[in-house]
């Protein structure tokens, strides 16, 4: 019998658009125009960096040189991440556009350039999608990945748009909400969060949104796409945890839209409700997309994860975008941020 959770979705498809399962305040045009017009006439501080991000490049030839019975795992930038699974070479979220936007010539602008370039990338194993938003699903990216990937791992809907740009339909695999896929030694799972989708005024939530469960058959990784704080991390940490490391969504929040996007607060909550192990915050640190300071959710989560009284620190993962860690040496890195977050602080004064 299929799962009654995967029944619900494909009602809910049926009906022309997604439904969360906690609802989400209204995203009208009207506020949409409210927050660009915020955007445009507010003034904001330190949204951007003053002084270079550092970046360790990495090359195809190193990526083959990282020894095949180990998992490592880099940070390319914002939520995009290279793994090496035992030897396989995955992306998640890869966006290596210069904006998360649908114009060349407006739109966030990467505050870095990517660890890799585009061109130089291997073959890449497998590929998983959260959602379409321009920061997670990248048209360049995709056109230039399509015959280069063995398989792409989507939400419904966001296949149709991998085929528009080259995707072939073999080489796709499309998920519901708590479907999974059995790979090797382990699976990859698909489960909720609350969020939204759409690239266009006409496409609001017509595509699925979702969070990617990985068991390698040694370990088991939680990448949280973008989500509002709900109970569902809860049950996924109930049927899939512990995981011996959560990404989790920390950046990009707001109070006008509290539902779709987490504060570092809720993001420590989530990484608790998930059982994770260790915690990487990911959407920060390449993209302005809100009005809080470019470092803030690094060092709010930081603090948070290292300074709670009569509790144990969380093992915070924050490495330097481009160097390649284990899982062991990934408790090991540096708030890289906080000397750059002191130059901007000096400069605004």
């Amino acid at each position: 019998m299929e799962d009654p959770a995967i029944q619900k979705i494909k009602q809910r498809q049926s009906k022309g658009k997604f439904l969360n399962s906690e609802p989400v305040s209204g995203r009208t045009i009207k506020k949409t125009l409210q927050i660009f017009l915020r955007f445009l006439t507010e003034k904001r501080i330190n949204t951007e960096p003053s002084s270079q991000i550092p970046v360790v490049p990495l090359t195809a030839n190193q990526l083959e040189q990282l020894p095949e019975d180990q998992l490592f795992i880099i940070k390319l930038g914002h939520s995009s991440l290279l793994l090496k699974v035992y030897g396989e070479i995955w992306l998640i979220d890869p966006v290596f556009g210069e904006r998360a936007s649908p114009f060349a010539f407006m739109g966030p602008k990467r505050f870095h350039p990517t660890p890799i370039d585009l061109k130089t990338l291997p073959f890449i194993d497998r590929v998983l999608i959260s959602h379409n938003h321009y920061d997670h699903l990248d048209k360049t990216t995709i056109r230039a990945l399509a015959n280069r990937v063995g398989r792409f791992y989507v939400p419904v809907g966001v296949d149709q748009t991998l085929f528009k740009w080259g995707g072939e339909p073999g080489k796709i695999s499309c998920f519901n909400w708590w479907q999974e896929e059995k790979i090797q030694d382990g699976f990859i799972a698909f489960t909720p969060t609350r969020h939204f989708s759409g690239r266009g005024l006409s496409d609001a939530d017509k595509t699925l949104w979702g969070a990617w469960v990985i068991e390698t058959g040694r370990e088991r990784l939680y990448f949280s796409g973008d989500s509002g704080y709900f109970a569902g991390f809860a049950n996924v940490g109930e049927k899939y945890g512990p995981f011996d490391l959560a990404f989790i969504e920390t950046g990009a929040y707001d109070s006008d839209w509290p539902d779709v996007h987490m504060t570092p607060e809720q993001s420590l909550q989530a990484y608790r409700d998930v059982r994770g192990l260790r915690m990487m915050p990911i959407h920060n640190g390449t993209f302005d997309l809100a009005f809080h300071p470019w470092y803030e959710p690094l060092e709010r989560i930081f603090q948070l994860a290292t300074r709670q009284p009569g509790s144990q620190p969380v093992p915070l993962c924050t490495p330097v975008f481009g160097e390649a860690h284990t899982l062991e040496s990934l408790t090991h890195t540096k708030p890289w941020w906080q000397p750059l977050m002191k130059k901007n602080c000096r400069q605004t004064r």
